[in-house]
């Protein structure tokens, strides 16, 4: 009796907890469905006790009046700032979207005015841009006062937004965490501001093209929660992003070591024995790789590496990519008016740190260069001093001058060694193998361990490090690649040490890899609300990554399911830069976007 007194009394304890427990903590069981289809059931944590941002204050508007844009600065996205220089935003607007009135200190009022619209747009319809200005996944400071860019964007009826994000330094995933804080934001906003909230753009270059395009395909991934929870971003908004503008993006860190040396280690010529047996390891790990991806072409067959030769150069997947650089090479020739005059366009940033257009199109129907007497009137200083990445000298073609004809083009090219063939009478060209492409124009420009260097000194070393500063070893195929040599130790040490929320380098990898959502025979696969809407460009002559990294992440995102559209184009001729064929970078993001909103 004594028993089954004790025993209700536990029974009654226990319901009386609960709905306790009930009355302080919201017990939400929340469904979400992903591409028509429900991947996720949790039980969301209690919501109640959590303190929002505040919402933007529509008090508190500044004006230009030469640019006619309403603005605000610094603006909190987060409760919980951890790097007060960075974790703010600011926003943007046509004049046109605001009825307004002058408060004291120069402050307006605005009220949402949906009656004017700025060329295809009104304060609903308008898209929101927001630039990834983070090359070499660097640390992109919050603004500080009003930006002369924004207008660009303004005048053409956008809605435009700048957040600051950490970088490297702090370590990933803490770059995309931010940007994703921002977008939360602006959702949580959506009554408040003009602008469609659904109709968000990211845009970058470099390690920042890398960062848009992860914005783009890791949408609501819950890998990110955590790290979102620390800063205190907004809860159940979404962070997904409508379209991602990528140039050259540095991506697909997880296996961008081999990569390279697959593609671009036939160009090394100054490797110790030792080196040059873990460049051709590296290579080969890259057929298994490749293989295990099961990448399909268009009509479906899948891509594949074989073993036949020390090169690896034998395959449909091989093919594939070599079919790849003779197209960007044929769309140059179609393309280009001769007489041609060609310049170095490694890569060189203004001082503003966005890349410079080394060319520009008298005729926008065909490629001519640019000799814009305003733009030397700009600071150039190297892509090596702004984003702090290592590359070394390149030994390849020497190309300069003006080329009157295809054909003394093509002669330039094969000064060294024949390895494009021409036919002048449906002026096309083909080239020998991908190796002699990588040899004459696309040579490696950075150390073995290209992006996990040996001693841990490469910029992608800091950005898998612990935000101390200091770099650390990610990358577990070069860590097979360097066994019973003096590296090993060292690799096994870091690649088995945890962050500060207990997440190994490998989850940390797999946020960061766009393929790891992609791809059917990953566990990222389906977990993820993919954008619509990429546009890739990418220099095919740039060192700083193999010419597979955009091949694959344009022919993944091409089969994915809810993705409409990937306008891709690799340029011939161009390296680290933002790279167009024709127009200016801006004007064709611009132009892109525009034709996203239509569908």
């Amino acid at each position: 009796m004594k028993k089954i007194m004790i025993k209700k009394f536990l029974v009654l304890l226990f319901v009386a907890l609960f709905f306790a427990a009930c009355e302080k903590e919201e017990i939400i069981v929340e469904t979400t469905t992903i591409n028509n289809e429900t991947i996720v059931e949790r039980i969301a944590e209690d919501t109640k006790s959590f303190i929002y941002p505040e919402k933007v204050d529509m008090t508190k508007w500044l004006y230009n009046v030469d640019d006619n844009v309403y603005y605000q600065i610094g603006i909190d996205y987060c409760t919980n700032k951890r790097e007060t220089d960075y974790q703010t935003l600011s926003i943007f607007v046509p004049g046109e979207y605001f009825s307004s009135e002058k408060n004291e200190n120069d402050f307006y009022t605005c009220v949402i005015d949906d009656t004017k619209s700025v060329k295809n747009y009104d304060a609903i319809t308008a898209p929101i841009v927001m630039p990834v200005e983070t090359p070499g996944y660097s640390a992109m400071k919050a603004l500080t006062e009003y930006s002369s860019e924004a207008k660009e964007y303004t005048n053409e009826g956008f809605i435009y937004v700048y957040a600051g994000c950490r970088g490297r330094e702090h370590g990933a995933p803490l770059g995309v965490v931010d940007l994703k804080a921002a977008v939360r934001y602006i959702k949580y906003n959506e009554t408040v501001i003009p602008g469609d909230i659904k109709k968000i753009f990211t845009f970058g270059m470099s390690g920042g093209g890398a960062q848009s395009a992860l914005m783009g395909i890791t949408g609501d991934s819950v890998l990110y929660d955590e790290y979102l929870d620390d800063i205190g971003a907004v809860k159940n908004v979404s962070d997904a992003v409508f379209g991602s503008m990528c140039w050259c993006p540095i991506t697909s860190l997880d296996s961008a070591d081999m990569a390279y040396e697959w593609n671009m280690g036939i160009s090394r010529s100054d490797l110790t024995e030792e080196e040059e047996i873990i460049s051709k390891n590296l290579a080969r790990q890259y057929v298994d790789y490749i293989n295990n991806l099961q990448l399909k072409d268009f009509e479906g067959n899948y891509l594949t590496l074989d073993y036949d030769d020390e090169m690896c150069n034998k395959g449909s997947y091989y093919s594939y990519v070599k079919l790849a650089v003779e197209n960007s090479l044929n769309s140059f020739l179609q393309t280009t008016t001769f007489p041609y005059e060609y310049k170095n366009s490694r890569g060189n940033f203004n001082m503003r740190g966005q890349i410079k257009d080394e060319r520009e199109n008298v005729d926008m129907s065909k490629r001519n260069n640019r000799d814009d007497e305003n733009n030397k009137e700009n600071s150039e200083i190297p892509i090596e001093e702004i984003d702090n990445i290592q590359r070394n000298n390149m030994e390849g073609l020497s190309l300069s001058g003006t080329y009157e004809t295809v054909k003394d083009y093509i002669a330039a090219l094969n000064q060294n060694v024949e390895w494009v063939k021409y036919d002048e009478k449906t002026n096309t060209a083909t080239i020998t193998n991908l190796y002699e492409f990588s040899k004459n124009v696309k040579v490696a420009s950075k150390n073995l361990g290209a992006f996990d260097d040996l001693n841990k000194t490469q910029g992608e070393n800091i950005l898998f490090g612990y935000g101390d500063g200091q770099g650390s070893h990610f990358d577990k195929y070069l860590g097979e690649a360097i066994k019973d040599t003096e590296y090993e130790n060292d690799f096994s040490s870091d690649l088995s040490k945890i962050d500060f929320l207990g997440n190994t380098v490998e989850d940390r990898i797999n946020m960061y890899s766009p393929l790891y959502y992609l791809l059917p025979v990953s566990k990222g696969y389906n977990t993820s609300n993919v954008a619509p809407y990429f546009r890739i460009r990418t220099g095919a002559w740039q060192s700083d990554t193999s010419v597979t990294t955009e091949i694959n992440l344009g022919l993944s995102l091409s089969q994915y399911k809810n993705v409409k559209d990937v306008d891709f184009e690799m340029v011939w001729g161009v390296g680290h830069e933002k790279a167009e064929s024709v127009g200016d970078s801006t004007e064709n993001f611009i132009e892109w976007v525009n034709n996203c909103m239509i569908g």
